[in-house]
C-alpha cells in the first residue's frame, strides 16, 4: 500500500517552501535596495554585496555565453522531481533524509526562478578575510549545501548502521 502524504516525505515539504520564500524575499529586498555590486559592511568578515552569477556554484560555466542558462534549469527541475519522487516513497520518520531532501528542492527551486526571471541568480552575502573573499552566494545555495551535507552523512551512517545491524544478527 502506498505511503500518505504525512506518512511520507512528503509531510516535510514545508522545508522547501521555507526555503523558496526566505529566499526570493531576500533576493527582492537585495534588488529594490541595492545597485549591482553595491556593498554594505556589516560585520570585519561579512558584507551585503549584490552580485550576480551566470553560472553555477562558484560560478562555474558562467561565460560560456547562455546555454547554461537552459542547462541549470533543466538540472534543477529534474533533481526537484527526483527528490519530491523520492520523499513520496519514504518514511516521514527519516527526518535527516527528509530534511536533506527538501533543503536541496527549496534551494534549487529558489535558483531555478532567477534563472528563469533575470537570466542569472542573486548573490548577496560575502563572506572574506583580508583582501581574500568566498564566492558570493545566497539562501538558496546555502540550503542546497547543508541539504548536500546532510545527504552525504546520512549515507555514511545509514551504510554504518546497515553493517552494524548485519554483523549484530551473525553474532
Amino acid at each position: 500500500m502506498p505511503l500518505t502524504w504525512k506518512d511520507s516525505g512528503l509531510r516535510w515539504y514545508w522545508v522547501a517552501v521555507l526555503v523558496f520564500f526566505a529566499d526570493q524575499l531576500s533576493k527582492q529586498w537585495v534588488l529594490a535596495n541595492f545597485d549591482l555590486h553595491e556593498s554594505l559592511n556589516l560585520l570585519p568578515f561579512f558584507n551585503f554585496t549584490y552580485v550576480r552569477n551566470y553560472g553555477a556554484a562558484f560560478s562555474f560555466l558562467s561565460d560560456a555565453g547562455g546555454w547554461q542558462r537552459w542547462l541549470f534549469t533543466i538540472v534543477a527541475v529534474g533533481f526537484s522531481t527526483l527528490l519530491t519522487v523520492w520523499l513520496r516513497k519514504q518514511s516521514a520518520s527519516l527526518l535527516k533524509l527528509n530534511l536533506a531532501y527538501t533543503l536541496v528542492i527549496g534551494g534549487a527551486l529558489g535558483n531555478l526562478v532567477d534563472r528563469l526571471m533575470h537570466g542569472f541568480v542573486v548573490d548577496f552575502i560575502d563572506f572574506f578575510w583580508a583582501k581574500s573573499h568566498y564566492p558570493a552566494f545566497n539562501i538558496a545555495d546555502s540550503a542546497i549545501c547543508i541539504g548536500a551535507v546532510l545527504i552525504i552523512w546520512d549515507a555514511f551512517l545509514s551504510g554504518k548502521s546497515e553493517t552494524d545491524s548485519a554483523e549484530g544478527v551473525k553474532k
